[in-house]
């Protein structure tokens, strides 16, 4: 069986048992084709767009997509995987008043939970600036929507 890496609630068979990553999310198949749906009558009944027009839920953008970041204080972007977690601090610092949200899943593994408080604890920030920063913990994976779908 594989595991949902969006949802680890769900689960499906694995396609090819011998390959290295899943093919697919057992989660985006299981309910998918339902936001999908809820979103094509929304946009073309109560919006009047999209007539004669094809959504594409998925398309492969990351194929193409510049992973590049220029982190404060660098004079050009750093081959690296991408953080932001500076970005963040750096705009807590400027503005004291702004108030962060982390919602998390307990079944993500793409963003797995415990790491967004991790890093929010250790943001690089007067101590002062954490009571800025709120939790929201969901009974959901990736998608905190998706409560009741498991």
């Amino acid at each position: 069986m594989t595991t949902g890496r969006l949802d680890t609630r769900f689960s499906g068979p694995t396609l090819d048992p011998l390959s290295k990553e899943a093919e697919y999310d057992p989660q985006a198949t299981a309910i998918g084709s339902a936001y999908v749906s809820t979103f094509n009558d929304y946009v073309r009944k109560e919006l009047k767009f999209g007539e004669n027009k094809i959504f594409k839920p998925e398309i492969e953008i990351w194929k193409s997509w510049n992973f590049l970041h220029q982190p404060p204080g660098s004079s050009h972007p750093q081959p690296q995987a991408t953080n932001v977690m500076p970005d963040l601090a750096i705009a807590m610092k400027y503005n004291p008043d702004l108030k962060v949200l982390l919602n998390a899943g307990y079944f993500d593994l793409a963003t797995p939970f415990y790491e967004g408080i991790y890093e929010m604890q250790h943001l690089p920030i007067p101590a002062k600036l954490q009571k800025n920063i709120e939790f929201q913990f969901y009974e959901s994976g990736h998608m905190v929507d998706a409560r009741g779908f498991a």
